[in-house]
């Protein structure tokens, strides 16, 4: 028989592995035939989706929280180990927009949130919804939490020295740059973990009802194809959205509203007591699903990657339609909270 913490220490591990997946090759980046980089990944992504949240399980905040410290996990990545927010050559993104303070800045909007979203929330989110007798509580004890955060910055080493100065040889960011991201990590975690709201449980008033799981399905995945498109040059475009010139602020913009509208919008459909399983499996599978949409127009380099690309999203479908056969609401415990 499986005690309660192996099987915590199970399905932490399985976040571990699957956080990497749905972050990097749902979206065809790398492709499917260099699979090896699991291996490279599961270190920062994996280490960091499990930090992340047995902090905010420990500290008894809630999603706030989880995507704070996701933005937080972005930022790592992002700023201190590929450097890739400042890096004037890695990837070609300083060309995308106008660079602020040093910052490439459409690369930043398009990528801390990703990251915040892509790998830390929804690989949770899937998680809780197969395990939702853990749902609330932490995954390991005190080592493991230690350990997770030892592997994560080893993680984050790794890349450094592994991808970063391989593919972008020669740059550092400067000292203050540095700084700079340490202290935004920091804040992040201190809001997150002390400012957030704790959750109180659905209130029967608040928020009005959501509309239903197939809606709000459809919501999550042209939200994130919206997303993507407005800040991801895809099809030969070198900015986004085919822009050129002060004209590339324009879909920055636009990228920024929807997802504040959108924030709005799901802040106000969780609230209330309507809103199950079923809503947050429709909103984390619309989202993938447009993800890897998305990764097949956008990422595919050949007929082969994009094939193989769209057999996976194939496969995770199935996966996510097997999840909402055993992701049920209870009426009965519905039906006494409306009472």
């Amino acid at each position: 028989m499986v005690t309660s913490k192996a099987r915590g220490r199970w399905v932490a591990l399985l976040l571990a592995v699957l956080t990497p997946v749905v972050a990097e090759f749902t979206l065809g980046n790398p492709p499917l035939r260099q699979a090896y980089l699991l291996l490279l990944w599961v270190p920062i992504y994996g280490a960091g989706a499990v930090l992340v949240r047995e902090l905010v399980c420990r500290s008894g905040r809630g999603w706030v929280a989880i995507l704070l410290l996701g933005a937080a996990y972005g930022i790592v990545e992002e700023g201190l180990a590929l450097q890739a927010l400042t890096s004037p050559t890695l990837y070609g993104v300083a060309g995308w927009a106008p660079r602020v303070l040093g910052l490439n800045s459409a690369y930043a909007e398009l990528n801390i949130p990703y990251h915040a979203v892509f790998s830390v929330a929804v690989p949770i989110l899937l998680l809780d919804l197969i395990f939702p007798g853990l749902r609330r509580r932490p995954y390991l004890g005190r080592v493991g939490l230690v350990t997770s955060g030892v592997v994560f910055v080893l993680g984050a080493v790794l890349l450094r020295l592994m991808v970063a100065a391989v593919i972008d040889p020669g740059y550092q960011a400067p000292l203050a740059v540095v700084i700079g991201c340490l202290l935004a990590v920091a804040l992040l975690a201190v809001i997150a973990l002390r400012l957030t709201p704790r959750p109180t449980g659905p209130s029967p008033v608040a928020g009005g009802p959501p509309p239903g799981p197939l809606f709000v399905g459809g919501f999550g995945g042209v939200v994130v194809l919206g997303y993507l498109a407005l800040l991801f040059p895809f099809g030969g475009a070198e900015h986004p959205a085919f822009t050129r010139g002060g004209w590339v602020l324009v879909p920055m913009a636009a990228a920024a509203v929807l997802a504040v509208a959108a924030g709005w919008l799901l802040s106000r459909w969780t609230r209330g007591q309507a809103w199950g399983d079923r809503h947050s499996l429709a909103l984390a599978s619309g989202a993938l699903v447009a993800h890897t949409v998305f990764g097949v127009i956008a990422n595919g380099k050949t007929p082969t990657d994009r094939l193989s690309l769209a057999a996976l999203g194939v496969v995770m479908v199935g996966l996510l339609a097997l999840l909402g056969r055993h992701t049920r609401i209870d009426i009965d415990e519905f039906a006494a909270r409306v009472k």
